[in-house]
């Protein structure tokens, strides 16, 4: 009883001190919220309750609200609880839920009542039609709403944070956080940012919310109006230890005005004077801390371009700070705005709320002082956001949330033409293509030199355009947050994005990972040996990107075109368009065919180790094509596959494409493949689109070095492979005119039986023949000029034989004069055995005469001496001879 009293007492004094005040208070719409939720309890669930809470004049009475408990399987609502004919108590609250809770809840629920997630309880208004038991989940008079889940059962409360809470993630309930019961609470963040954490239940009483500790130093109260001209600035010291400069900038200049140095030993509180007297206008100023002397910051100095550990910006309505100050002091925050009286308030600027991230002035509040002593913060400070109350003026409604689907990096431009930089720009983008809050992102880039964070920009209370896009850029691009020009480094660095409830620069690691959502790692020439830890961290096994300044005339960016997040490859060099869609290559309309994209080559990175068989492939096809639906599959020893899909790949504009660094020792064959689904995985009834096996293996590091398999065509446009010196993103080694030998051969064989007819040998035959003379590599297709018969073991090749190099050309010519092949050494062999052949004829013909007539003339000797010449016979031959006369 004294508790509440005391409590009520309290409630009673703020009212009264607020009212007070008011003329100098921020305004704070009286509204009704969902302030704690307690939905799983240990054991039996007898302790689940649901607290409201009104800021304004209590009690009140909640005649027409209404609370709609929902399932997140099947989006439906479960139970309703009219709340006419009850009203909160003194200090605002007011308690549904287990009838065993302490305190006592107005509304009493039997145990076990509030499921334990994916689900959702909404608040709604009067005037609203109402949701009946088991109707579809509603937006309609819908004041405020908590959607949440479980850890296992992420994603199943998207379809009710796309109504109740469109963009942003459902709270993620962890029965694990703390020993004993715990309880979903709302606290206040920033300006009129709420965000909720996991605390001790609180029913009926002040949330626990964690204390404002956002770093190891930073301004805890301001008060610039003090007497004298002397303004006051109240620093928070954690375990930090040094020396510390509290800087203050004049923001009609953007010059310093003072600076004054701090030596800290020890935790605690300390107040620093600081001169306004020479500030233009003694509440506008803006402040900072940074590590370092005060000699750093010379009086009459420019802003400097260290990033400040803590700072905070206040101007009056009519003297705005310029974008360049508010940039780098608060990045896209904005500044407090004083009103008329509040120097002669008494009022401070205390910082109060959760949020973790130092420079932020929506965190601060115009508060009684309390030097060296916590701040005197009241809890609640600004309505929630309405975030159902936005109309897009396409009458589109707002997406649903999926986990699956987070904000990416579209595009950036990091080295703008001109010496100022200032179009450099960072486009983000949400898959959606809808409107959706940045609530919980960051944006952080990091040095490659260093491996620090430069530059860290939280994006809470921002959202996109209808399309998705939300640009982050110098003065020229028309950015949603300006930042100076020239911050974006050229490289080697990296931009990050992050969805996380602290900064990710106060993780306990040097390069952020936990809540990594999409990261470029990048760099300019001759700087890639710098980027080593930043891609091990962000990128593993990915090489950094190039935004190549002579890709184009004009400027150029690094433009998204997949959304496989964390994935290099999806990014093109093309021409900057800043809030559009992006320059990439155009999808094609119709599936490739067999032969518009093939394998163009394959080579072999040769070693000691043979067993490496570290490969890379080359592809070929029209330039720019999206490779959506193409698979590339390496078939090893045994029929063992693994694959690679190409779906966010594309040509290049020289219509090649390389696949590096793939490893396989007992590689067999490589098969590309079209898969029309975009699965990635070819099936059976997949396209096999072309293919190449390894039927001579051992030709591809014979040499150990790197070798390969070219894809070459012939005059028949048949298609060879030949063996060459690698050439990846190169035009291939193939056989040509200019290195030609003019062949005249006549080439002995004891294969008679040709591939072709009988009789008749091809390129093929007299190729295979040279190869195994000369091993040069040697094929039919360096043999289309020549023309080729066969006749008795030998084959004739005349005509010119083409080369790849002149090197394979001198192999030729040495084996040519080694092994006397030419046709004309071959005709004397063959007429000096021709004459051979006839004198032995002739011989063997003039034996046979002699023979002949040796027989002949034995004949005739033996037959006369048989029959002897009769007498008339012998008398004619005895008369002597007489003259004829007439």
């Amino acid at each position: 009883m004294l508790r509440d009293r005391a409590a009520a007492m309290r409630g009673s004094l703020l009212f009264l001190v607020c009212v007070l005040f008011m003329c100098v208070m921020d305004e704070t719409s009286a509204c009704l919220i969902i302030s704690e939720v307690n939905c799983d309890n240990p054991s039996l669930d007898t302790q689940e309750f649901v607290e409201l809470y009104y800021e304004g004049t209590n009690p009140t009475s909640l005649d027409g609200y209404t609370l709609v408990f929902y399932n997140g399987n099947g989006d439906f609502a479960y139970r309703i609880i009219d709340l006419t004919g009850h009203q909160t108590d003194q200090r605002g609250y007011f308690l549904v839920g287990s009838s065993e809770l302490t305190p006592r809840p107005a509304i009493s629920l039997p145990p076990n009542l509030i499921q334990n997630g994916p689900d959702a309880i909404a608040l709604y208004g009067p005037n609203w039609a109402p949701v009946l038991v088991n109707g579809q989940v509603s937006g309609v008079g819908l004041l405020d709403a908590v959607v949440y889940t479980s850890r296992k059962s992420a994603g199943g409360a998207d379809g009710l944070a796309s109504v109740l809470t469109p963009g942003s993630v459902p709270y993620v309930e962890d029965d694990k956080a703390l020993e004993g019961d715990e309880s979903i609470q709302r606290c206040w963040q920033s300006n009129n940012l709420w965000t909720y954490h996991t605390g001790p239940p609180t029913p009926g009483w002040v949330n626990h919310c964690p204390a404002p500790t956002p770093g190891l130093v930073w301004i805890n109260e301001v008060d610039l109006g003090g007497p004298d001209k002397q303004g006051m600035v109240e620093l928070n010291v954690g375990v930090a230890s040094g020396t510390f400069s509290v800087v203050l900038y004049d923001i009609s200049t953007d010059l310093i005005s003072t600076s004054v140095e701090l030596s800290v030993k020890q935790a605690g509180i300390f107040t620093v004077s600081v001169d306004t007297s020479r500030l233009s206008m003694q509440q506008s100023a803006g402040l900072a801390v940074y590590k370092g002397p005060a000699s750093n910051f010379q009086k009459d100095g420019t802003l400097s371009p260290q990033q400040p550990i803590d700072a905070f910006v206040l101007s009056d309505t009519t003297n705005m700070p310029s974008d360049n100050l508010t940039e780098m002091l608060i990045p896209g925050r904005k500044p407090v705005i004083v009103s008329e009286g509040f120097q002669t308030s008494g009022f401070s600027s205390s910082r109060c709320g959760v949020a973790e991230w130092t420079r932020d002035p929506g965190l601060f509040v115009k508060r009684p002082p309390s030097h060296g002593k916590p701040n005197d913060c009241s809890w609640f400070q600004t309505c929630p956001r309405n975030i159902t109350s936005y109309t897009s003026g396409s009458g589109r409604s707002q997406p649903s949330f999926h986990s699956s689907e987070d904000f990416l990096i579209s595009e950036i431009n990091t080295d703008s033409p001109g010496p100022a930089e200032d179009e450099e720009f960072i486009e983000l983008w949400h898959p959606s293509g809808s409107r959706m809050f940045l609530d919980f992102i960051w944006l952080v880039m990091i040095n490659g030199q260093t491996g620090e964070i430069y530059y860290e920009l939280e994006l809470n209370e921002y959202y996109t355009d209808e399309d998705g896009f939300f640009l982050i850029g110098s003065d020229n691009v028309g950015a949603d947050i300006t930042i100076p020009a020239n911050t974006i480094q050229n490289g080697p660095d990296a931009i990050a994005l992050y969805r996380s409830e602290s900064p990710p620069s106060k993780q306990n690691q040097p390069i952020p990972r936990d809540g990594l959502l999409d990261a470029v790692v990048y760099r300019a020439r001759g700087s890639d040996k710098k980027t080593a830890e930043l891609t091990e961290a962000l990128t593993p096994g990915q090489l950094p990107l190039l935004e190549d300044i002579n890709a184009s005339p004009g400027d150029e960016s690094l433009s998204r075109c997949g959304t496989d997040r964390l994935n290099l490859s999806a990014y093109r060099v093309s021409a900057p368009t800043p809030r559009k869609q992006n320059g990439c290559p155009p999808e094609p309309t119709i599936a490739p065919g067999l032969d518009s994209v093939f394998i163009n080559e394959v080579g072999r990175i040769c070693a000691a180790n043979q067993s490496l068989g570290r490969f890379f492939v080359e592809l070929m096809g029209p330039p720019l094509i999206n490779l959506q639906g193409f698979v590339l599959v390496f078939v090893k020893k045994g029929n063992k596959k693994f694959s690679v899909s190409l779906k966010m790949a594309s040509m290049g504009k020289d219509g090649l494409y390389l696949v590096d660094n793939v490893f396989g020792a007992d590689l067999r064959s490589v098969v590309l493949c079209f898969e029309a689904s975009g699965s990635g995985v070819c099936e059976s009834d997949s396209l096999e689109t072309y293919r190449y096996d390894f039927k001579d293996e051992e030709k591809l590091c014979e040499t150990n070095r790197l070798d390969s398999a070219s894809r070459c065509a012939s005059v028949t446009q048949n298609v060879s492979w030949i063996y060459s010196q690698a050439t990846p993103r190169l035009p291939n080694l193939c056989p040509s005119p200019s290195f030609s030998t003019s062949l005249d051969l006549c080439i002995p064989s004891e294969e008679k039986n040709w591939k072709g007819n009988s009789g008749n040998c091809t390129r093929d035959d007299v190729a295979v023949e040279l190869e195994k003379l000369c091993n040069c590599g040697i094929s039919a297709l360096h043999l289309q000029g020549v023309n080729v018969s066969c006749e008795s073991g030998i084959m004739h090749a005349h005509g010119p034989a083409a080369s790849i190099s002149d090197h394979q050309r001198e192999q030729v010519n040495e084996i040519l004069k080694t092994k006397d092949l030419s046709c004309s050494a071959a005709q004397d062999q063959q007429v000096h055995g021709a004459g051979s052949s006839v004198g032995l004829q002739v011989g063997l013909m003039l034996i046979a005469v002699l023979l002949f007539g040796f027989g002949a003339a034995v004949f005739v000797y033996l037959y006369k001496r048989r029959r002897p010449a009769d007498y008339l016979s012998m008398q004619m031959s005895e008369q002597p001879e007489m003259p004829l006369e007439l």
